[in-house]
């Protein structure tokens, strides 16, 4: 068993997740060795210096000269590890299908050097039955046996990028081990990391939990957007009638409209799930509609935008100002984001277009690199139609609403603008 505080941990992976893990568990006492196959990451680490806006340069730089975080692409680090957590990226491929070839890679590096009594838990979101039937034949090519001489467990992290109202040690942390001895193990450790460990029958509980939480945003996310989109029809302002809809105290949560479904997890982890039903010849008809509706929306807005601006001038000779590009608010991430495949249909329809976002200051869309514009600059010239796809916290309303023809808001963040003549918001049931 783990002699916990004197024990080493391993952390693959120093992304949005193992980056934010490393660092927190470094600083709870922990000597921790954060492995990533990406020397620039590493060289930043060891530099002192953050790639990711939840982690402060200064908690990179304390950990450091603690000596309790050593970056590092070597993964030899894992022959000193009491327990190695695999957070690498599990992708979809171009088929929408699972792409397991960071965890098969991570999997293959720890069997070299696994021994006896490590603990390895893989954190990566993932379909139900991953940590073993994939994971686990990997670890034990050694003949060594999860549960008598190494131990493996799945947790599936909850890591919300730009939350600031949740430290991640007093997130209830969800933990399931290929046999009752392995999830002893990983409680043991665990409950020295995190305030409520939540222990659960099985590596398959644990993978379809998380699933399932993001699977509930998902459905419900394209619900609400496909409401907007027929309130639109309706005139009806889907806003106020969420609003109006969530007065009520029981019985009803609040979801809100956006351009789509972007992000790491969202609108990956459903297809997941969808890609392991189908192995049992099932399918969950509510993933493949709100998959549908969530590419439907990025059309939608295109589309939208294009009737607005049709009173006015040919869309093709109009300027269009994007304003946020990263797939949430406030932070410096356009992974899966939208609004980045918006960008690239407004650029492939022949829109003239360029963006602004204070987080992203240069965007490879195809072979094209854009550069966030400075929109004291960008705002001397003529502007046809801003479109507001993130509601970023500082986001200039009022400059944008008096240097634009139209404003087309997919966020709802002009609902305090009171003159909403150049206005129209997804949703918002209005004409200009």
């Amino acid at each position: 068993m783990i002699e916990i505080r004197k024990a080493k941990l391993a952390v693959i992976g120093l992304g949005f997740v193992g980056l934010p893990l490393s660092v927190t568990l470094a600083e709870k006492g922990f000597h921790v060795y954060g492995i990533d196959v990406d020397k620039n990451k590493v060289s930043a680490l060891n530099n002192m210096t953050s790639y990711i806006d939840d982690i402060s340069h200064s908690r990179v730089r304390n950990v450091i000269k603690e000596n309790l975080f050593y970056p590092t692409v070597d993964f030899d680090v894992i022959k000193d590890a009491d327990a190695i957590i695999v957070c690498v990226p599990t992708p979809l491929t171009s088929y929408k299908t699972p792409d397991l070839t960071y965890v098969i890679n991570a999997g293959m590096e720890i069997s070299k050097r696994l021994k006896r009594n490590q603990l390895v838990v893989l954190e990566s979101s993932t379909f139900p039955g991953t940590t073993k039937e994939i994971l686990l034949p990997i670890l034990e090519k050694k003949s060594l046996k999860a549960g008598e001489d190494f131990f493996l467990a799945y947790s599936p992290e909850r890591i919300d990028p730009g939350n600031k109202a949740y430290d991640m040690s007093k997130i209830p942390k969800v933990i399931g081990g290929v046999t009752e001895n392995c999830k002893d193990a990983a409680y043991h450790l665990y409950s020295e990391i995190y305030d409520h460990v939540v222990p659960v029958s099985s590596t398959e509980a644990a993978e379809l939990t998380k699933l399932l939480e993001n699977i509930y945003r998902f459905i419900n996310i394209s619900f609400i957007n496909e409401m907007a989109v027929l309130s639109d029809q309706l005139k009806v302002n889907i806003w106020e009638v969420i609003d109006a809809a969530a007065t009520k105290p029981y019985g009803f949560s609040p979801f809100y409209p956006g351009p789509g479904i972007g992000g790491h997890c969202i609108p990956v982890d459903p297809l997941y799930l969808q890609w392991k039903l189908q192995q049992y010849e099932e399918s969950s008809d509510f993933i493949k509609l709100s998959d549908s509706m969530n590419e439907r929306m990025v059309q939608y807005i295109v589309n939208r935008t294009k009737d607005l601006l049709l009173h006015s001038k040919n869309f093709t000779s109009s300027n269009i100002l994007l304003y946020g590009v990263t797939y949430k608010k406030d932070v410096a991430d356009t992974r899966d984001s939208t609004a980045v495949e918006i960008l690239e249909k407004f650029k492939k329809e022949g829109a003239s277009i360029s963006y602004h976002d204070p987080f992203v200051p240069e965007l490879k869309v195809g072979d094209q690199l854009f550069k966030s514009v400075e929109l004291d600059e960008m705002l001397k010239h003529r502007i046809d139609c801003v479109v507001i796809l993130t509601d970023h916290s500082q986001i200039p309303l009022n400059l944008l609403i008096e240097h634009a023809d139209i404003v087309f808001d997919t966020r709802n963040v002009t609902k305090d603008i009171i003159d909403r003549s150049k206005i129209v918001r997804l949703g918002g049931g209005e004409n200009l």
